[in-house]
């Protein structure tokens, strides 16, 4: 009896092996000679060139490090809890891009998270959100890609300890996270809500930044959009929890995404930088207008605005009381002599370069994080506000004098529990700029 269930068990073994196997293994899809650039039609290139913006090619595909390297030719360093990885150089150069990749292997790719050659793709090639993208939007894309400057470049190996055996780590990977399968429109919603939610959940993968991942790295799709950490900065919930105190409406999420800088909220920086300066704001309004309108759906934002009046007259008379107990309060002395000078506001609404930090999330999260590396970066002229500069204060103040500002501001700006351990994570924070000089200010 004991031996046949011991041959029972490793039958099912050998079947579920094999099924395992069959599932994993991916034929390779033949090599093509480049297509010549004429060969695409000047409007499909244009519209390839909005999909390529829409999913923020070249932020993940251009080196940053190093000295830099030219557009889309990969070696991009994405700092991961497994390890560096560096993203693969996509211009169309036949030796070390995509310039031997058919249409066909670029949607497999996208779709299904394979390369041309058969193996399976790390998931920091955001398939999981490309494989709802159109085949007429990754036709496009395509087009676009093949119509670049060549670039010979190979990226540094990966520090990815799995990277060597990755067709069926990934594979088992994708059998647990991932789902294959095209945005299907929901009729429950217009027409405009679909293609915000279209790209929102697609080519713009919003959720890869926005919603925390678990062990695996993969994202917690029961907690879409509750934020995380990118890069060492705390991407805020996108959702209701979001917890500033007026709500991200519709308005001003357009403004946000398309100029970089919302009235209510202040301006984009760090990671999110980029998104609306160069990539954003160079596809048509109309899109995105449509991913602020799904997200002003997501968070709610008209059963949830109504309460903005109080919460804007409470933070504006929060900054005029700035004028007054300085002498007694050493702690708004810091203040005053480092920040009151740019963010003072007394009109009835913040004046736009002029952000009310009362009302932004840096305060209002739950760790300093994102308010100590704003001090100690500062905010570029191609960050945030066009023609407004934040200075570093990374030389001016030190982490004693950040912790008093931030322990200040949480206390006088915001009904929330002071932070804790304060001058330790201004000290974390500090190392974070040191570790990364090509995003620092100082």
């Amino acid at each position: 009896m004991l031996k046949r269930i011991l041959l029972a068990i490793v039958g099912l073994v050998v079947i579920g092996g094999g099924g395992f196997l069959w599932y994993a293994w991916w034929p390779g899809i033949p090599k093509i000679s480049p297509p010549a650039a004429g060969s695409f039609p000047a409007a499909k290139i244009e519209r390839g060139r909005i999909v390529a913006a829409q999913g923020y090619c070249a932020e993940c595909h251009t080196r940053t490090d190093l000295g830099g390297g030219p557009e889309l030719a990969g070696d991009y360093r994405m700092v991961t809890p497994f390890g560096d990885i560096f993203s693969p150089n996509i211009t169309p150069d036949p030796e070390t891009g995509l310039g031997n990749w058919s249409e066909a292997a670029l949607r497999r790719a996208m779709h299904y998270g394979v390369s041309r050659d058969g193996h399976h793709l790390l998931p920091a090639f955001v398939y999981d959100h490309f494989t709802k993208m159109s085949d007429a939007d990754i036709s496009d894309l395509y087009a676009w890609i093949m119509t670049r400057k060549p670039e010979k470049m190979t990226p540094r190996p990966n520090g990815f300890p799995l990277s060597i055996t990755p067709r069926i780590v990934m594979a088992g990977w994708k059998m647990m996270f991932f789902t294959p399968g095209r945005y299907v429109n929901d009729p429950k919603h217009d027409a405009q809500w679909n293609r915000g939610a279209y790209l929102a959940e697609g080519a713009s993968h919003c959720g890869s930044c926005h919603t925390p991942r678990n062990l695996a790295g993969a994202e917690k799709t029961g907690h879409a959009y509750n934020g995380s950490v990118v890069d060492g900065w705390i991407a805020p919930p996108l959702n209701a929890t979001n917890p500033t105190p007026t709500v991200w409406t519709e308005e001003e999420l357009f403004q946000y995404l398309r100029n970089g800088v919302a009235p209510l909220h202040g301006p984009a920086a760090g990671p999110m930088s980029p998104v609306p300066h160069s990539f954003l704001s160079k596809i048509p309004e109309s899109d995105v207008r449509a991913i602020a309108h799904y997200f002003a759906w997501v968070d709610h934002a008209k059963e949830r605005e109504a309460g903005d009046t109080k919460a804007l007259a409470t933070a504006m008379e929060a900054s005029r009381k700035d004028l007054t107990g300085f002498q007694t309060d050493p702690d708004a002395r810091l203040y005053q002599g480092a920040c009151a000078a740019c963010h003072y506001n007394a009109a009835p609404s913040p004046v736009l370069g002029r952000p009310e930090l009362a009302l932004n999330s840096a305060l209002w999260l739950n760790e300093p994080t994102n308010l100590y590396l704003v001090m100690l970066r500062g905010i570029s002229n191609e960050e945030g506000q066009s023609g407004v500069v934040m200075p570093s204060f990374y030389k001016a103040l030190s982490d004693k004098d950040m912790a008093r500002i931030a322990a200040w501001l949480r206390r006088t700006r915001t009904t929330l529990p002071p932070w804790t351990d304060l001058e330790h994570k201004a000290a974390e924070a500090r190392k974070l700029v040191e570790q990364s000089p090509v995003n620092a200010s100082h």
